[in-house]
């Protein structure tokens, strides 16, 4: 029986159209998109199935949108896959998506945490306006260094380590631009900006860290029954305690998302790799990081019926 390693999309995946036909086709996949509405008393659902994209792309609808449907296409495939998982990831807000498959977190709990969380991020870039950035290319010089360098113009530190050649900076727009141009003199492709709210995951955010730390300690939160690969240290959590931790730190911390599939399909190397939600962001760089590794997406009908055969094989 072939193991199956979960991977949850993070803010950027969303679409107007997601999780539309997949609630068309499976019964259980409405009953977690109404429940959803339900738990955040707003028509999450709507967004979700037809937009507009404007709408489904603001923080605090763009994240519990992204957990429903994680939620919903695990709900389709769990008995069937269930047994075969050993380990889960997900990418910022994916991680929360993780936990919620493990049994950590019910479906409404996790739902209104990353409302309150997509609130408290988008608050917080209002409060202190920031700044990310896409690294595209190799460096001569490492990220960490150059954002040290540019330090003097703002704020300015590493967000995302994606995949070999693709890192995300984050901070005070100001220094964001001095580390853009000091990359792009160390050999970056490109350096572009981002189309975000605020600089998250940077010290900018520690005010929503804050206010997630409180949403946490109020949410129950039950040990998972499968590791979940941490965004902050790259390593699997058992417990819950450690996972509340973590979940806050991820805010102000980067997402260690190289050496966590690194670490993952080191000790599973023969497993599938699950993309759960929509479109192929984490396949893509699943791919860039460990070439080796099986991958598929699982976000629409069709998409379950694959995996399903996949896994009958």
């Amino acid at each position: 029986m072939r193991n199956v390693i979960l991977l949850f999309p993070g803010q950027g995946s969303q679409v107007p159209g997601m999780g539309k036909d997949l609630a068309g086709t499976f019964s259980v996949a409405r009953e977690v998109f109404e429940a959803a509405d339900a738990a955040v008393g707003a028509p999450l659902s709507a967004l979700c199935f037809d937009g507009p994209a404007e709408e489904l792309t603001r923080t605090h609808n763009a994240q519990p949108a992204l957990l429903a449907h994680g939620a919903a296409v695990w709900a389709v495939v769990r008995d069937a896959m269930g047994p075969r998982v050993v380990a889960a990831a997900g990418h910022s807000l994916g991680e929360f998506t993780a936990y919620h498959a493990g049994d950590a977190l019910s479906l409404s709990d996790a739902v209104r945490l990353v409302r309150r969380r997509g609130e408290l991020m988008y608050q917080a870039g209002e409060r202190r306006p920031g700044a990310m950035a896409a690294i595209l290319g190799e460096l001569t010089s490492p990220i960490e260094e150059i954002c040290t360098a540019a330090a003097d113009a703002g704020v300015v530190v590493p967000a995302n380590f994606n995949s070999p050649g693709q890192v995300v900076i984050s901070g005070e727009a100001a220094g964001v631009e001095r580390a853009m141009a000091l990359a792009k003199e160390a050999g970056a492709k490109r350096a572009m900006r981002l189309n975000v709210s605020g600089a998250f995951h940077s010290p900018l955010m520690a005010e929503a860290a804050r206010g997630l730390e409180e949403a946490l300690d109020l949410a129950p939160f039950a040990d998972p029954k499968f590791p979940v690969y941490s965004n902050v240290s790259a390593q699997p959590i058992g417990d819950a305690a450690l996972a509340r931790r973590a979940l806050v730190e991820q805010l102000t911390a980067p997402v260690q998302w190289m050496r966590e599939i690194q670490a993952i399909t080191a000790l599973h190397p023969e497993a599938l790799c699950v993309e759960m939600g929509p479109g192929s962001v984490l396949k893509g760089l699943v791919k860039k990081i460990a070439p080796a590794a099986s991958v598929v997406t699982c976000g629409t009908a069709a998409d379950v019926d694959a995996l399903l055969s996949t896994l009958a094989e």
